[in-house]
């Protein structure tokens, strides 16, 4: 029962929300706690023995489709606990701010949440389908109803992206399904039927499954809505977007693509990477050239993104394990990041680079944080990002490909670059003159010098002492 609750929790605390009209952000702050608890007890629970967790109930016996949820494996408790940490903070960030239609907003929240877990949990193709497409739908109303003028345009873009890759995946769960031995959905059975299909067959399906992941994390050249995505929809939305949603998507290639399309992974490794790197460096220059601090992010963000899954389709379990830490530690960072560009916004009313400066003469609290954060984003030593992409990168260059020394060199000019974008983006938000004089910029406020201080104690926690993770993915 406890990953039931995992899920059932955010969806009560959603549907009270939706029926609070004054207090809405109790009941999903609180639900979103209680959460947490559960999901740290299961991550204690696993961590220290190893031992799976798993729940399989007969659901539509005619079809061989169970509910199946299960943990078994550090990747899956990492981004339960990166879920399960991203929601109770940003609430916290938001109280006393002020919210349009805030019964909706915290309602819908709560039902993101609740699909993100049922993503991370699944072990029925089936039951992770039907989740996938549940975490969209809360998402896709909350950039639509908040934000920038063009949400809707927007919106509708993201959508349409997502929507066609969903159909592309359902049309290849159907064909594995259909091969399957017993005709189950269970990934055991998947895993089976996959590998035991032709290598020209695999290849094909391959594109199948992929692209429905590669839109969603977002992969060049599938990236296309993401900027635009991020810079209309409202801050704590982005948060969702940027920190965990686009995580699902490495972590499907992860648990439903490598292991059941080998033959057609292999085919296509030489050509995933070179997007992926040819990602790194085109996201890394437009980051270094954007005046609007919402898109640099989410630009930065597709560059560590492409890393990411350069280094997974290099194959090999350092570069894999690397890859896990750093999807939880870019998930904090990222956090960290938007409740930044969240407090900017709420002071200054604007996301333009060129009308910031000077805030570190006002704001010290508010710049430790926004230095400390932006820092550990671009993997300083001692912050939490480094030892992920020292592991993702020794993990690429050991990759079987002729060409492993290539990638690794070109992919790590994308470090380069993030050092010029990040420090460029702390030199026009914090230092210089004001552009206003006029402008009072107040500190952190209590809660949210509250949020930003947990925040950083992960980032130098895990810098200093990573052995917690890299035993959890061991």
């Amino acid at each position: 029962m406890l990953l039931i609750i995992l899920i059932l929790v955010p969806i009560f605390g959603g549907l009270v929300s939706f029926l609070s009209k004054n207090n809405s952000q109790l009941p999903a702050l609180g639900a979103s706690l209680f959460t947490l608890a559960a999901t740290l007890f299961s991550a204690f629970t696993y961590y220290n023995g190893h031992t799976p967790i798993a729940i399989d109930l007969t659901w539509i016996p005619s079809l061989g489709a169970n509910f199946s949820l299960n943990i078994n494996s550090g990747l899956q408790v990492l981004m339960l606990a990166l879920t399960a940490i991203v929601f109770p903070l940003v609430y916290l960030f938001l109280n006393n701010k002020e919210l349009e239609n805030k019964s909706t907003f915290y309602g819908l929240m709560s039902l993101a949440q609740a699909g993100l877990m049922g993503v991370f949990l699944a072990n029925d193709a089936l039951v992770f389908y039907i989740f996938w497409e549940l975490a969209l739908i809360p998402v896709y109303f909350l950039s639509s109803m908040f934000g920038g003028e063009n949400r809707i345009k927007v919106t509708f873009k993201f959508f349409v992206y997502t929507f066609v890759g969903s159909l592309l995946l359902l049309v290849a769960f159907l064909i594995i399904y259909n091969h399957t031995s017993n005709h189950s959905f269970a990934w055991t059975s998947f895993v089976e039927s996959g590998k035991s299909m032709s290598g020209s067959m695999q290849n094909w399906m391959f594109w199948l499954v992929f692209l429905a992941f590669a839109i969603k994390m977002p992969m060049f050249p599938f990236h296309t809505w993401q900027p635009d995505a991020y810079e209309q929809s409202s801050t704590p939305v982005t948060i969702v977007l940027s920190a965990i949603m686009v995580k699902m998507g490495l972590f499907a290639v992860i648990k439903w693509l490598l292991p059941i399309l080998p033959l057609g992974v292999l085919h296509w490794t030489n050509l995933v990477t070179i997007l992926s790197i040819i990602g790194i460096i085109y996201a890394s220059c437009l980051a270094i050239v954007q005046t609007n601090i919402k898109r640099l992010i989410a630009y930065s963000s597709i560059a560590h993104i492409g890393l990411m899954i350069a280094t997974l389709f290099a194959q090999n379990q350092l570069g894999t394990q690397g890859v896990a830490i750093q999807m939880f530690n870019h998930g904090i960072n990222i956090m960290g990041l938007w409740l930044i560009v969240l407090a900017i916004e709420k002071r200054l009313g604007t996301q333009n680079l060129n009308e910031m400066g000077g805030i570190a003469k006002l704001a010290p609290k508010f710049t430790i944080a926004l230095v400390l954060i932006s820092l550990a984003n671009i993997a300083l030593p001692l912050t939490n990002g480094f030892i992920g992409e020292f592991m993702m990168f020794n993990g690429l260059f050991q990759s079987t490909s002729p060409y492993h020394i290539a990638f690794t060199v070109v992919a790590g000019l994308g470090v380069i670059l993030a050092a010029v974008y990040t420090l460029g983006m702390i030199q026009k938000v914090a230092f210089g003159e004001l552009k206003n004089s006029q402008v009072v910029f107040a500190d952190l406020s209590i809660n949210e010098w509250i949020v930003l201080i947990i925040i950083m104690g992960i980032i130098l926690w895990l810098g200093f002492y990573p052995n917690v993770l890299m035993s959890l993915v061991s």
